[in-house]
Parts: C-alpha cells; structure tokens; sequence
C-alpha cells in the first residue's frame, strides 16, 4: 500500500503512470535479488499433444515454502509448457557453445554476401541474424507463448518481484517421440512387384 501512495504521489495523481513507476521498482527488485541462491524449487513435468511431447525442467527458488505455492507451480508449468512449444536447446545465450555460435555466423555470413550485400554491411547484418538465432534458441529469450508482447526473462523478472524470491530456470529436457530416428520408407509397389518377380 505504501509503495502505491508513493508512487502515485511520484506521477502526481497520474493512475498509469504509477504503475509504469511501480513497475519499473518491480524490475529493479528483482535485479537486486539476482545474486541470491536458489536451491528449493521444482521439477515441473508437462506431456503435450496425447503423449508425443514430453518436457521435464528445474525451476530453482530460495524457499521450499516459495515452491509449494500455486503461483510458483504455475509459473513452473507455463515454462514447462513453452519448452513443448517453442522447442529452445538451450536456456540462457551464454550456455549456447562458442564453436556453434561460430559455426552459425560462418553460415550466416555466406548467405548475406551469396544474396549480393556489401561486405561492410555484412558484419552488421550477422550480428542481427545472430540476435534471431538466440530469440528462436535460448528459452530467455523466446517471446512467451501465452503473452507474446513479452519474453520469458521479461515474465521471470516480474515472476520474482511479485513472489519476493529469487527464481532461476537451472535445465530442462524435452522428448519428442520419434527425434532422433530415422523413419523406415515402404514403397508399397516396389514391395509388390518384387514378390510378383516382375
């Protein structure tokens, strides 16, 4: 309550822009609570599309009492969810391996000068298709399959200044059926004129 009356004596009796104010103190809160530990937490689980998708991720916060609430298994459910969806390899871009990174701007930098760009621009134009490389790959980065106008580093930050803790997405894994194997072809006709011996 006292953080509502000073900020709507900060935006002199300005509704909206009190809450962009309490907002703003929001964010820096959980700036503030970054550095502290987070060992309780979860395993959120989510199985999606009759079985075919199945996620498992730690979600870390400061207190087992933090873990148990609705609004933390929620939130652990949402991301378990987005992981389903979106399909990231990774959590945050400093996990993503420096050979990959260097892999992706080789092929990106072929492609921008194949497609006729000068190469003072193509350097810029890497770097930008790099930044799309880790929104499509890095869970942090992803925009939030419920709520697109924000990111999932955007929604954990107001995550721990609305519960108070530290809150930290450690790992997941994700399981599609079938990945990985490579599907056996019939061709039914072939199949059919071979036991005819035609």
């Amino acid at each position: 309550m006292l953080d509502c009356k000073k900020a709507l004596e900060e935006a002199n009796g300005d509704l909206a822009k009190a809450v962009d104010i309490l907002r703003e103190k929001g964010l820096s809160a959980a700036a503030s609570k970054a550095g502290r530990i987070a060992t309780e937490g979860v395993v959120e689980s989510y199985i999606h599309a009759g079985g075919r998708i199945g996620v498992l991720v730690e979600i870390n916060c400061e207190t087992d009492f933090v873990g148990k609430t609705d609004q933390f298994r929620e939130f652990a459910r949402d991301i378990a969810m987005q992981i389903a969806a979106a399909n990231p390899k990774y959590v945050r871009r400093e996990d993503v391996p420096q050979e990959e990174l260097d892999k992706e701007r080789e092929i990106l930098k072929a492609q921008a000068l194949n497609e006729g760009k000068p190469a003072h621009i193509v350097d810029k134009m890497v770097e930008g298709r790099i930044g799309k490389y880790y929104e499509e790959n890095c869970l942090l980065e992803q925009q939030f399959i419920k709520d697109p106008d924000k990111t999932i580093s955007q929604l954990l930050s107001e995550k721990i200044s609305t519960i108070g803790e530290n809150i930290s997405i450690r790992r997941f894994a994700r399981f599609e059926l079938g990945e990985g194997l490579e599907k056996k072809q019939d061709n039914f006709v072939q199949e059919v004129m071979s036991q005819a011996k035609l």
